[in-house]
């Protein structure tokens, strides 16, 4: 049980919410380019080529995808298409829930205000959120605060348009990385894992760690 009572549950969407599948889609988009004898390491190398594009200056979330695997490609010396980085582009505002999320969103909505803060685009986010089927207090965004998550400027933009301060509110996210250690290290006390295998866990940043969203609300005692 989580000894607190949030202001705000906070959530990253995308991979913690919203199932994510861009690792899929470039297994198949470029499975006649990238080697298969190279494809896991190929993959590995986009994730992290992805990290490393966020923690600059901001620019728009479809440059993030196109540079990143551009580089990625380049970095493994083959071509690179601009037809499939915005095939990954044009497809995320299609994805929907992994099958825990609604029901354990409703639950949670039943009694805190939720809050989503998202690295996706403001024309991108909606659509998602739309899906989740759940009420949300509100929505932010990369773009609306100039910086992407890991970067402090976008948990501060956040959390000075609800208000309140780094201790008031639980945070909710499938990555250590973008999400949990930033967090962390801006004072936000209680965070809730929700380990869906993209990264291996770090427990001493302090968090809850849960398999499915649908155990976040057990936590709260709903």
């Amino acid at each position: 049980m989580i000894e607190f009572e949030p202001k705000y549950i906070t959530f990253d969407m995308h991979g913690t919410l919203i199932r994510w599948h861009i690792v899929d889609m470039t297994r198949k988009l470029l499975a006649d380019v990238v080697p298969a004898e190279r494809m896991d390491e190929f993959v590995d190398s986009f994730r992290g080529q992805r990290l490393d594009e966020v923690l600059g200056p901001w620019k728009p979330f479809p440059d993030v995808i196109h540079d990143s695997l551009r580089k990625t490609l380049e970095r493994f010396k083959l071509p690179y298409r601009k037809a499939d980085s915005q095939a990954i582009v044009d497809a995320l505002p299609t994805w929907g829930p992994y099958p825990d999320v609604p029901e354990a969103l409703r639950t949670l909505a039943s009694r805190y205000p939720l809050v989503i803060l998202s690295n996706a685009a403001d024309n991108q986010v909606m659509s998602n959120v739309e899906k989740l089927g759940a009420p949300f207090h509100a929505v932010y965004t990369a773009e609306q605060a100039q910086a992407y998550k890991p970067r402090y400027q976008a948990f501060e933009y956040m959390l000075d348009q609800l208000g309140c301060g780094p201790k008031e509110i639980l945070h909710v996210s499938a990555s250590p990385r973008y999400d949990l250690m930033a967090a962390n290290d801006l004072g936000i006390t209680h965070k809730v894992h929700v380990n869906r295998g993209f990264e291996p866990s770090t427990p001493g940043y302090g968090y809850y760690e849960v398999n499915l969203l649908s155990q976040v609300p057990p936590l709260l005692g709903l």
